[in-house]
């Protein structure tokens, strides 16, 4: 490369922020934002090529064609396809794919290739001619290669309150980089002053419009130029209410670096969320990053997130209806109102740091490659990590849709389980049952594509090649980098590495995946069956008895006698055993090293598996016990009871815990029963009997069999995201409403008696039995 020696060459170290590609005139121009120890930098690379991939036989009628040493996953011959634009290849791709064939990684980002082909994910490491230009340190056609730079990204907070969805801006908060603010609309005398909020550092300003607002909000992100902006429910509401507003005010929503501005790509279907595009800045939304780490709430509202994580909550509480409050605040005490703006930023930020969501987005970026700011995307990341590899093995993907039909592979066994009330039960599980699985087993689409002479049987006809593959070898990579995260006590990367490696099952298992094939999946699940059930007949061989087993997971029936010692010896005797059989028999029948690993989990003093409701079959994935817990304290452990399900009133869940309880450590509980029994008559626990469900569509579209809670939310007569109701003597009634009576008869026999007789008949009797009013004859 030449370089210009009036302008410095330069090596840096960042980290990828956003990355954007346009057809421009001189070619196809990527952009890619960074964030560096000298601030912002951007890189410009024009005169790329776009470029896709035909097996050698299938014509082409556009583009440079190159023969390659490579082949298709059918072992034809390829050749690659370059184009001047994006624009010219999509419409050759359609052209051939509607008149000859399929093309083959036709569908890859121009600016996704160019990255994961040099193995960038989220550090890089680039070269060239750099010019500084408004704090941007800015690179033209750069040599880039990844790196291990780790980067301190600077983030800011911001909140909105409005007179509803569609009406008025009344206060802009932000909080993290540039300190915190309020800006509060004004027209009564107050404009442009300035004061505190409250007791903290926090600055007030009054404005006299809503244009100065946003003006105000977007030159202070001007300024403070961060490199991540997040809130709650940021994007579905904050940015797309200020896009909205924006438009309608005619002032530039210019949030993005470079004076770019800010969009909200509408979502696909019901599924997807909203896309925000910063140039330059991420986007992260409190509750989509909480979902992606897998931490699971009663509720994701700000509230109670905040309570849970923190400790404290909102400035102001309301009966239901936050709009009315916030509505009086702006009349009567707009300083007051403005705390409580400004808090909801402090809360975000309070999560973030606590949950480490920052940590956990630039870990995931870092080993998978998906932009900081996206949700989902586990296909996309498949792609990121494989192709690369698949392509120096000599091969090229297949487009999405062409990998075969859409046949669908067994789920995970669960196998019939045997109900009772029993002593001292013990729970075996295989860590990581699937990517060990895979691991061992070499499931790998190359390998199935090309599974060579001395192939490994899989099912449903596939087989793999035993030496020659790349999902193994990945996660043997992530297997290893996760116990050495664990050691540093990296949580987010452990948490990151353990959610992907747990992915590839369904990516493998979806249409979605460019590698999709029943033989890939079926290998997997049916593989697990076979541990399972085999697993199962080696432990009653040695005369226990399994009373349920759930995908990787064993239940092994010790029974009265032993104490907790003994009983946790003869777990971590009976996992080495089966260790030890899994290593016998897969290097005796198969020759392979088995990466199957058995743990004793827990031992329950006592465990209840029920029945299926009406039945006298034993339930699945449905049971509790109680163990010691690490503070050495006895608790009781639930799984898809009443008592976890968000779905049941907080009474029911409250009373089914603790009836397991007194059961299991043998406490009366018939007197205490009945007493609950006569508090719901007495209206004395009305507050717990509230129902809380989410919508998952609009009201309206619910037109038939429509539920209680919908039925409850139509009475508001406005749109809610999760509606709290009562079961009422008039039917299902929102509790932000003036209602009738409670019909506590429902909460009795549809709350408190199911709960109950998850666990009563294995004593011979039942809820109605102890607390019910009928008349008793005997």
């Amino acid at each position: 490369m030449a370089y210009n020696h009036h302008v410095p060459i330069e090596t840096l170290d960042a980290f990828l922020l956003t990355r954007s590609w346009h057809d421009h005139r001189d070619g196809l121009r990527l952009v890619f934002w960074c964030a560096s120890e000298r601030g912002p930098v951007r890189l410009r690379l024009t005169q790329q090529e776009a470029v896709m991939f035909v097996e050698r036989h299938i014509p082409s009628e556009a583009g440079r064609r190159k023969p390659l040493e490579l082949t298709s996953f059918f072992g034809r011959p390829v050749d690659a396809l370059y184009f001047d634009t994006q624009r010219e290849l999509a419409r050759e791709r359609e052209r051939i794919r509607d008149t000859l064939g399929w093309t083959l990684e036709g569908d890859i980002k121009p600016d996704e290739r160019f990255l994961m082909e040099r193995f960038v994910t989220g550090a890089l490491r680039v070269r060239g001619e750099a010019r500084e230009r408004c704090g941007v340190l800015e690179f033209e056609n750069p040599k880039v290669e990844a790196s291990d730079y780790s980067p301190r990204l600077s983030m800011l907070a911001f909140d909105l309150e409005t007179d509803g969805f569609d009406g008025p801006l009344l206060s802009i908060a932000a909080a993290g980089a540039g300190g915190e603010r309020v800006w509060m609309r004004d027209d009564t005398g107050h404009r442009d002053r300035v004061s505190r909020v409250g007791e903290g550092p926090g600055q007030l300003t009054y404005l006299p419009d809503e244009a100065a607002l946003l003006r105000a909000f977007i030159a202070h992100v001007t300024a403070v130029d961060p490199d991540v902006l997040c809130g709650w429910n940021v994007v579905e509401f904050d940015l797309s209410y200020l896009e909205r507003r924006c438009a309608q005010l005619g002032v530039p929503l210019t949030l993005g670096r470079d004076g770019q501005r800010a969009k909200v790509l509408p979502a696909r279907n019901e599924q997807q969320p909203p896309i925000a595009r910063v140039e330059g800045r991420v986007v992260l939304d409190g509750i989509a990053t909480l979902r992606s780490a897998t931490f699971s709430f009663e509720s994701f509202r700000l509230e109670d997130v905040a309570q849970e994580l923190l400790g404290r909550g909102k400035k102001i509480h309301h009966d239901g209806d936050a709009l009315t409050e916030i509505r009086r605040l702006f009349a009567e005490d707009k300083p007051a109102l403005a705390a409580y703006n400004l808090e909801d930023c402090r809360l975000v930020l309070g999560i973030f740091a606590a949950a480490d969501l920052l940590g956990f987005a630039v870990q995931r970026q870092a080993l998978t490659g998906l932009p900081l700011g996206r949700q989902g995307g586990s296909v996309a990341a498949f792609d990121y990590l494989y192709l690369p590899r698949l392509h120096r093995h000599g091969h090229v993907a297949p487009d999405v849709g062409r990998a075969g039909d859409a046949e669908s592979s067994p789920g995970g066994y669960v196998m019939d389980s045997e109900p009772g009330l029993f002593d001292n039960v013990l729970v075996l599980d295989f860590k990581s049952l699937y990517p060990s699985i895979i691991r061992t087993f070499a499931i790998d689409p190359m390998g199935l594509a090309f599974p060579g002479d001395d192939p490994l049987p899989g099912f449903e006809g596939g087989s793999f090649a035993r030496s020659r593959h790349i999902l193994p070898e990945i996660i043997e990579t992530l297997w290893a980098a996760r116990d050495e995260a664990k050691v540093r006590g990296d949580a987010a990367r452990s948490r990151v590495i353990k959610i992907l490696m747990n992915s590839f099952y369904g990516v493998l298992g979806t249409p979605g995946c460019r590698f999709f094939s029943p033989k890939l999946a079926s290998s997997i699940t049916c593989r697990g069956h076979e541990i399972i059930t085999e697993s199962r007949s080696f432990i009653e061989a040695r005369g226990l008895r399994v009373i349920y087993g759930d995908t990787d997971s064993l239940f092994v029936l010790l029974g009265p006698g032993p104490d907790e010692a003994a009983c946790r010896s003869a777990g971590t005797e009976l996992a080495a055993a089966l260790n030890d059989f899994w290593r016998t028999k897969l290097r005796r029948e198969l020759r392979l090293e088995s990466h199957l690993e058995v743990q004793y989990e827990t031992h329950y003093l006592r465990f209840l598996m029920p029945t299926m409701r009406g039945s006298d079959k034993g339930s699945k994935k449905r049971y509790a016990g109680l163990s010691r817990r690490r503070d050495g304290e006895l608790g009781v452990v639930v799984k898809g009871l009443e008592a976890v399900r968000t779905d049941w009133t907080p009474l029911a869940r409250r009373f089914q815990r603790e009836l397991f309880h007194r059961v299991f450590v043998d406490a009366p509980f018939h007197d205490w029963m009945r007493e609950l029994a006569a508090s719901v008559r007495a209206g004395e626990l009305d507050a717990e009997l509230v129902y809380k469900k989410r919508l998952r569509r609009k009201v309206e579209q619910y037109e038939k069999n429509v539920p209680p809670h919908v039925q409850a939310a139509k009475k508001l007569g406005r749109p809610v995201r999760e509606v709290h109701y009562v079961m009422t003597v008039r039917g299902p009634e929102p509790t932000e409403l003036p209602h009738a009576a409670l019909d506590y008869d429902h909460y009795l026999d549809r709350q408190l008696a199911p709960a109950a007789d998850a666990i009563l008949p294995f004593l011979g009797t039942d809820f109605a039995s102890i607390a019910g009013t009928q008349l008793q004859l005997f």
